[in-house]
């Protein structure tokens, strides 16, 4: 068994000109894609092989990221269920020489670990040791169940 903490993976990326709209905002879609690989990061490190994306469930935009901003990008697995996990990851964007800081996003994916013919398998349990993993752990299993729920609709 492993622990939350052994998956956490944290990115940093720089906001350059190629990544932002006409407005010099950060695209939604770029940050999906970063969100997406620290998340997968984070999954194949707990399950020790490769996981790929089975959902998104919602990704919050709260603040808008700015060109010239250094964005944070931390993932770690909340729960491990069979062959499919739920990862949480937070966003934080940060301008150095403004010395502002926020929590821009949150964002909730499901990744599933293959084995070598590409075929789902079981994961290791993951261990919850804080208060804050913990509720994380719990909270997964909530959003798991509306999930399935959606999917049988």
């Amino acid at each position: 068994m492993k622990t939350v903490s052994y998956s956490i993976i944290t990115m940093t990326e720089l906001v350059l000109p190629q990544h932002t709209n006409q407005l010099g905002n950060l695209l939604g879609g770029q940050l999906m894609h970063w969100i997406d690989i620290c998340a997968a990061l984070a999954s194949s490190k707990h399950a020790g092989r490769i996981c790929v994306t089975a959902s998104v469930d919602k990704i919050d935009f709260h603040h808008p990221i700015k060109l010239g901003d250094v964005v944070t990008i931390v993932a770690s697995v909340n729960r491990v269920f069979n062959s499919s996990m739920e990862v949480g990851v937070s966003v934080c964007s940060e301008n150095y020489t403004k010395g502002k800081k926020l929590h821009t996003n949150s964002a909730y994916l499901t990744f599933v670990g293959l084995n070598s013919d590409g075929v789902p398998v079981k994961s290791s349990p993951i261990v919850p040791e804080t208060t804050d993993e913990k509720r994380r752990y719990e909270e997964a299993q909530v959003r798991r169940q509306a999930r399935l729920n959606m999917r049988d609709k």
